[in-house]
């Protein structure tokens, strides 16, 4: 699992590492790690052109003693000064190696002839917009053809959020020291970020719990149910879906169809005729119920609800959310179900496992925030409707982020932008509430179905547009690559 930090748990770990090692220690570990991976960048150093962008605080006193290293091995550093002071010792360290220096005016020539920029303007301790003339580099860095490498954070975005408020530097590699910050997890960061390579400095037995993870395709392969010898169909879960209408019949298809794949033993769908219609031609392995009035009572033994995508927003809806989020069972509520509920939130308040999947504008209609306001800061409104709703929130978007109250925001690294497209959420409700019924909690169902369906995703489409049906037929793969060690 990668574990990320905010900048004050960074602070706060390194100042206890600091307080017994040798003043500078740290910066000549983490200038150590940055020079070797510039160097593998460049595969040549000899001869190179490197331009630092060095700003007044410990990030450009890294970039200064990392091209100290690198100018020993016969690259032409030149640092260009952003900040009103300059890190003295790193400096006079890279003078003596024969490196140059410049005022901002240099950059956008020093930035034409470089063939490798390491950006150390700011580093985790600054927030808001950069001001000038840090702006202008960092504008000036985009433009460049060199490849960019962020010392710790590229400048402009922040280190605990990953908010982005005007320039920012996008990187190709951004060499973080001794964690991963949570900003470079999530977007917007996380789009600016790169790459991303972690310096091991010694920090780790300093750091606190973290502010948020991120599961590997182990973790996700550790948490999969798998049958055994005992197992039945009934053993293995048994998953309700109540979706589709007669407007929507496709999300039926593709919510029941993801829980399908993703291994439940037994699904029970049941809707209105026409998308029963559509259910029984395309999974002829589901169970089906047609219902005449809205009740779940015919519907059978089920030990998981999907509720929600296509199902209309009206009375009908509203009596089926009810009753569903009237039982004991974990319930997984998306699309239309959020909106009854946004409507109701005393539907919500609940003993039972209740996992909630809304993209930004959703979750804006529940919680009462604005949807620009819940893109730029995901993390901290996912944590905050989670603790405020009392269930477990899978913010769908850029970044998909699981939270649940006391306990790490899990961001998901599989996604892809070919999943922005009609339909791949009611097959990520299927794919979660597979998982539910199989009998993981609402925390670990989000986190791996996020994860499973952006591989999917990525399987499906292989660089070129997909439907959400191809998501569908993908989801074995990505799940057969997981538990095989390959993703």
């Amino acid at each position: 699992m990668r574990t990320a930090y905010t900048a004050d748990q960074i602070r706060a770990a390194e100042h206890v590492l600091m307080a017994g090692l040798p003043p500078g220690t740290l910066m000549q570990r983490a200038a150590a790690g940055l020079a070797a991976a510039c160097a593998g960048l460049l595969g040549r150093v000899y001869g190179s052109r490197v331009v630092l962008l060095v700003g007044s605080g410990d990030n450009g006193g890294d970039a200064l003693y990392a091209g100290e290293r690198l100018a020993r091995r016969g690259a032409r550093v030149e640092a260009i000064l952003a900040g009103s002071k300059t890190h003295e010792e790193g400096l006079a360290a890279l003078l003596r190696a024969g490196g140059r220096v410049a005022g901002p005016s240099a950059g956008p020539d020093a930035l034409t002839r470089a063939d490798l920029v390491m950006d150390g303007l700011v580093g985790i301790g600054a927030s808001g917009a950069l001001r000038e003339p840090y702006a202008a580099l960092a504008e000036q860095a985009n433009a460049a053809r060199a490849p960019v490498v962020a010392v710790d954070v590229p400048s402009g975005v922040d280190a605990s959020t990953g908010r982005v408020e005007g320039a920012a530097v996008r990187a190709q590699v951004t060499v973080t020291m001794g964690a991963i910050k949570t900003g470079l997890l999530v977007d917007p960061g996380a789009g600016y970020a790169g790459r991303v390579e972690l310096v091991d400095i010694g920090l780790g037995p300093c750091l606190p719990d973290p502010d948020v993870a991120a599961l590997t395709g182990g973790d996700v392969d550790d948490l999969l149910p798998r049958p055994g010898n005992e197992s039945d169909k009934y053993r293995r879960g048994v998953l309700g879906v109540l979706a589709g209408s007669d407007l929507y019949t496709g999300a039926a298809v593709l919510a029941v169809g993801g829980a399908l794949r993703a291994g439940a033993g037994m699904v029970r769908y049941a809707g209105p005729a026409e998308p029963v219609a559509q259910v029984r031609a395309a999974w002829p392995e589901a169970v089906i119920t047609t219902l005449d009035r809205p009740t779940i009572e015919d519907v059978g033994r089920v030990q998981a609800w999907v509720l929600g995508p296509g199902l209309g927003t009206g009375d009908w809806a509203h009596e089926l959310a009810a009753q569903v989020l009237g039982t004991g069972l974990p319930v997984l509520v998306d699309a239309d179900g959020l909106t009854v509920v946004a409507r109701d939130r005393s539907l919500l308040r609940r003993a039972a496992p209740t996992l909630i999947t809304p993209h930004a504008g959703e979750l804006a209609r529940l919680i009462g925030a604005e949807r620009a306001d819940i893109e730029a800061a995901r993390l901290e409104h996912a944590r905050a409707a989670a603790a405020e709703l009392g269930v477990t929130v899978l913010l769908k978007g850029s970044t998909t982020v699981v939270a649940e109250e006391s306990r790490p925001v899990r961001v998901n690294p599989t996604g892809t932008s070919w999943l922005a497209t009609g339909g791949t959420g009611d097959v990520l409700s299927g794919v979660a509430g597979s998982l539910l019924a199989q009998g993981l909690g609402a925390y670990d169902a989000g986190s791996c179905a996020a994860y499973l369906h952006g591989l999917a995703g990525r399987l499906a489409a292989d660089g070129a547009p997909l439907a959400a049906a191809d998501v569908t037929t993908a989801v074995p793969a990505a799940i057969r690559a997981v538990t095989a060690g390959g993703a």
